[in-house]
């Protein structure tokens, strides 16, 4: 699908990767709806790129119901918004679980079960779902994350088969550790500076997830996962052999580095 003169509805759009991807779409002539919780933010990324700021909470289905009947005849849909869900389950409470699931997994569902009928009625549009590497391989302290990016991975998946020869592409981009802006990168402020990833673990820019999502929308890519090759191969060989993966995260010192991870994000999942 083109982007020019093509509008798109960008969840996240407030944080550091949905600034980078609304940008990268409005370099390719895309018409933007951007949406986030932070209208202090939304609105000058709007005003930059000539957007339309719509400010929602994804959890809120009332609010989500109003921002998709007026925005229901938008080209495409990038489904990025997600809020933070590191830690041992009984560390969340019930409200916490809830919310994670909501943003996390239930909006980008219920949003495309909202926007692909027109799609599909026009014969043009695409649907990107944003995963992660936790999506294709679990890790210590991070059984409420990779649930959801499993589960919306697997989602888009089913519902690409299911769109077939309609015109609406449906595609997954699963980023591994992002560096320079957005809620990782902020997790590593908080938890010590880089030096809390293992040797021989890399990261990514936002640019270069962005990059790669504008890629996705225009070729009509399955699934595309933006990460140093040693930590796609890694994530090939822990979808084949995920009980090695796992021996493997326990020698390489996972289980402390989640640990980290998940005390610099507390306070985060409101």
């Amino acid at each position: 699908m083109q982007l020019r003169d093509s509008t798109v509805l960008l969840t996240g759009a407030t944080g550091g990767l949905g600034a980078a991807m609304a940008r990268a779409l409005r370099a390719k002539g895309a018409n933007l709806v951007l949406t986030g919780r932070n209208r202090a933010l939304l609105d000058p990324l709007a005003e930059e790129l000539g957007a339309v700021a719509a400010p929602c909470d994804l959890t809120d289905r009332v609010a989500l119901n109003a921002l998709l009947e007026e925005y229901r005849g938008v080209d495409a849909l990038i489904a990025n918004a997600a809020v933070p869900a590191t830690g041992l389950l009984d560390s969340f409470t019930e409200e916490e679980l809830d919310r994670i699931v909501a943003a996390n997994l239930t909006a980008p569902i219920q949003m495309a079960r909202a926007l692909v009928p027109a799609m599909v009625e026009r014969g043009r549009g695409h649907v990107v779902v944003v995963s992660s590497l936790s999506g294709k391989v679990a890790s210590p302290a991070s059984s409420m994350y990779s649930a959801t990016k499993f589960g919306v991975r697997g989602f888009a998946f089913g519902l690409r088969q299911d769109l077939e020869g309609t015109g609406v592409g449906v595609s997954v981009v699963s980023p591994g550790f992002i560096r320079d802006a957005g809620m990782f990168a902020k997790t590593l402020a908080n938890a010590g500076g880089d030096d809390v990833l293992p040797p021989g673990v890399g990261t990514c820019t936002p640019e270069q997830v962005a990059n790669a999502t504008v890629d996705a929308i225009l070729r009509d890519r399955f699934e595309v996962t933006v990460a140093p090759l040693p930590m796609r191969v890694g994530a090939t060989f822990g979808l084949a052999f995920p009980r090695v993966a796992a021996k493997t995260q326990k020698l390489s010192g996972a289980k402390e580095i989640s640990e980290k991870v998940a005390n610099a994000q507390a306070g985060w999942r409101s």
